[in-house]
Formats: structure tokens, sequence, C-alpha cells
């Protein structure tokens, strides 16, 4: 690393919600500034504003807030760089397409909408570029007198880069290594819109420029932009300054095969985006992993292996351990398959690590949403200790616990009543007058008196203990039996067994 202090930057467009692959973006620039003490920076692209939504930006900030990958530097931090909002700089651009022009490096095009429709239709795969450039209306194919007529008359126009014939580009990526383009395998990309704004192509260097940003990670679809891009640096005279590009390797459907879109989220049944995002447009709700009950954490840690690992066996990283190790040496050139029952593993495996105070607020959320209020949170949090380990997903904290809070509203009765007798009655009453009469409320003892009850009515205890389980919780789930009785408590307990048998004897 050289003397000069790394700055880096994610600049997203505010046109809907943010994909996963956008979040592992982030979290590679996050990690590498944050290993390197250097600056992390939100820029929002917002340049094309007929695909711009509002709510967009601020959903985008929620986002990070929410995986913890605060900016240094964004349009709400502000920062030494600031405006942080393409659209707040449009005045910066026009000067930099201007200073092409002047050089030859870019022209005026006034083709209408309609003629490069219309030039589409004749020419399958029309590409407005060296081949058909002289077909169109641009400055490069009318006299310099009549340029300068459309342009006193404020003629619609936008400014095209004019690639050069027959070069090959090249540059070094920290991923991929050396990678060079044939220039005549690209076309004419427009600069500066009709309407003053830049597209991504002029506004990206411009802003990475001003912003001093030394390291650029985006994902590989943005490759084919790079032979544009490089030659902007270098048109402008900024070479020098470029920062250093990584490609990011795709984020794959889980069969490996093409980049993982909404749809394929929507027809597999598992988010793709951080966080709900609701379009107004369309009234379309996109689920997230927040809403679906990922811990941050979780979601971070996930993403962080996609595409990525630090050589060993080790998959749980916390955020530190992620910003000590990365290397973006170690990120593959290969895509990452997706695959939602490993990203569900990893919230398995972060809620087992979680602190029940750092749990409670979520599991009172789930809980409440559900009609169950807490009131005890001492209780609160035994109960979480008890069942955290049986935790995929954050709403699962509700099946698991809501009997520690409440009555069962129903019993797996299909699982007891064929294999009911009149023992087993006689069985139960026993245990609830011993039980109600017991002077230690602990798991062992409560399973050494169960025991010794079963024996003495010559009873098995695999066939009394699942209708215990039942009584107590409803169903054939949740943790050791004793513990729950235990946490319930003895009164409760012994209420439990006397309503589950008149429903098991109904």
């Amino acid at each position: 690393m050289s003397d000069q202090k790394v700055r880096v930057r994610f600049a997203p467009s505010p046109t809907g919600g943010l994909h996963l692959g956008g979040v592992r973006t982030v979290l590679f620039n996050y990690l590498f500034a944050k290993q390197h003490n250097g600056t992390f920076v939100l820029r929002i692209e917002d340049t094309d504003q007929t695909r711009y939504v509002e709510g967009a930006e601020q959903y985008i900030l929620d986002c990070l807030k929410w995986c913890g990958l605060h900016p240094d530097e964004s349009p709400v931090t502000g920062g030494p760089f600031a405006p942080y909002r393409q659209s707040e700089r449009k005045a910066l651009y026009r000067e930099y397409a201007e200073r092409l022009v002047a050089q030859g490096h870019a022209y005026y095009a006034f083709d209408t909408p309609a003629e490069l429709e219309q030039k589409r239709k004749e020419i399958p795969n029309f590409q407005y570029g060296l081949a058909h450039r002289n077909e169109m209306r641009n400055s490069v194919s009318l006299s310099e007198h009549e340029v300068d007529a459309l342009l006193d008359a404020h003629a619609p126009h936008v400014i095209r880069i004019k690639i050069p014939e027959d070069e090959q580009i090249s540059f070094n990526d920290m991923i991929r290594g050396a990678v060079s383009f044939d220039t005549n395998l690209v076309d004419d990309k427009v600069l500066l819109k009709a309407d003053g704004m830049p597209t991504y192509h002029l506004a990206v260097v411009v802003d990475d420029f001003l912003m001093k940003i030394t390291h650029a990670f985006r994902g590989e679809e943005w490759l084919p932009s790079a032979p544009v891009h490089l030659l902007l640096w270098k048109y402008l005279g900024w070479q020098a300054q470029m920062p250093q590009w990584a490609h990011l390797p795709l984020i794959l459907k889980p069969d490996g095969h093409g980049k993982l879109s909404k749809r394929d989220g929507a027809r597999l049944g598992f988010p793709v985006y951080a966080m709900n995002w609701y379009d107004a447009k369309s009234d379309e709700l996109t689920p997230g992993f927040r809403e679906l009950g990922f811990l941050p954490e979780a979601f971070i840690n996930l993403l962080g292996t996609l595409g990525w690992n630090d050589g060993t066996d080790q998959e749980l990283f916390t955020i530190d351990e992620l910003i000590e190790k990365f290397s973006i040496d170690r990120v593959s050139k290969a895509g990452a398959k997706f695959d939602f029952e490993k990203a569900k593993w990893f919230n398995a495996e972060w809620i087992k690590r979680s602190s029940a105070e750092s749990l409670a607020p979520k599991v009172k959320t789930v809980l409440e949403d559900k009609g169950i209020i807490v009131t005890d949170d001492a209780y609160l949090l035994t109960v979480i200790d008890t069942i955290k380990d049986r935790v995929v997903l954050l709403p699962d904290f509700y099946q698991q616990s809501a009997y520690f809070f409440a009555v069962p509203a129903e019993y797996d009765i299909n699982s007891v009543k064929p294999k009911w007798t009149d023992a087993k009655t006689d069985f139960f009453n026993a245990l609830a007058e011993t039980y109600k009469a017991a002077p230690i409320w602990q798991p062992a003892e409560l399973e050494a008196t169960f025991k010794a009850l079963a024996e003495e009515k010559a009873l098995k205890i695999g066939d009394v203990m699942l209708p215990l389980r039942i009584m107590l919780v409803g169903g054939k789930f949740g943790p050791h039996v004793y513990d729950i009785a235990t946490l319930l408590g003895q009164d409760e307990t012994v209420k439990r067994i006397g309503l589950a048998l008149e429903a098991f004897t109904a």
C-alpha cells in the first residue's frame, strides 16, 4: 500500500431495493477501508432521473445502518468532497464533457430518439460507434457550420465519447489480473445526456477523481464499461490518479447458472434484498432478509464468505475478524452460488452465539406481534437462553416460546389419543398430585419423581413422556421437558396437566 490514504466508495443508484450483491460490494469496500485505516464513502448516483424512485435513497441508508456498515462520508454525514449526490453536482460535468469535445475525444450527437430507433430497426445489433457514426447526425459527420447552427438553435443533443480505432486497452484488475479490450468492439457511449445530466460513465470518472478514490470495487457486470472509463481517465489527463480496480464475482443462482435475481428469489422462496422493499409504482413488496428474521451479523457473515475465504475452514466471522482477515487476493474470480439453506445455518449459529440480552428486544417484538406481552424481563432472558439453540429465524422464537407465556391454544391430540388408556389417566392424575406436593422444583428432582411414578404404575417412560410434553407445550417440540416444567413453575405445570387431561379424555 502506498502512502496515499485509502479511500473507497459505494455508489448505488436510488432506483429500487438493495440486492445482496450490492451489500456484499459495500462490505468488501468497508472491510478494505477499515483494514487500512481508510475512508468509506457513500455516493448516490442519481443522474438517471427517469429511473429515480422516491424513498430509495433513504432505503439504502437504512439498509447500511441495519448492516452496521456506516459510511464515513455520505449525503447525510457530509464530508470534505460534498455534495455526495450526483444530481447536486450537475454543473460540474458539462465542463469535462466539453473539454473532451474540444480535444477531439468526444462529439455532439443530435440524433432524435426516433432516428435512433429507426437505425436499430434497419441494423440488427446496431452500435453507435466506429462502424456507423458517420451515418448519424453528429459533429463528426456534419460540417462545422452545421454543428454551430444546431448548437446556436439549442438543438437537443448528447455528448458521446469517440472510441479510437484499432487499439488495445488494458489494466490490471486486483482480482482478475491483466484484462484487455479491443476498441473496435466498444461503442461510443453517451457521456452527457440532453438534459445536461451525465451518464454513469462520465460521472463515475469525474467523481472518483475529485473525491480522491484510491480503490474501486464493483461487480463484474461493469467490466464491459471498463474501456470507456480507462479512456476517460487517460483523455482527462488523470491516468496517474486512477483508482485500482477490482471487479467482484457475481452471486449466482443456487444451480450456478446465471446471476441471482429478484425473480429467482420469488420463484425459489427466499429474499435477495437486504430489507423489505415496497415499490409504490407497481404496488409490489419484495421481501428482505431483515424482515424474514435474519440477524445483521449473520447476513454480513454470509456475504463475507460469498466469493471470499481466509484459506482456513473457519466460516463464522465477526465484523472485526472480517476486517482483520479480509484480503482481496483471496476473492475468487468465479461466481459464488447462493445457498439459502446455508444462509439459514449462518443465522441459527449467530442466534446461538448471541446473548439473551442482545436478543431480548427482537424476541419481545416477535411475541408482541403475536399478542404476547412480556412483563417479566428476567423470565424472558431465561426463556431465550433455554430455547435459542432450537431457533433458525427470529420468528421461530414465537413457536418455540409461546407456551412459556400462555397455555397452549390447542394440543397435538392425534399424537396422544390413539394410544391413550385409563392407566395413563391414572398416572397423570397421580403425577399432578405428586408434583403439587413436590418440595424441590428443579429438573433433576422432577425427572426422578416422574420415572419413579412410571415404574410404580408399570408404565414405560417413553409411553408417558410424549404426553407430558404435549400437555405443557401443545406439540412435539421444545427443550428438555423437565427444563420446561421448571421454568413454568409448580402451579402452572400442575394446572396444565389437569387442563390437558380434560382434553385428552373428552
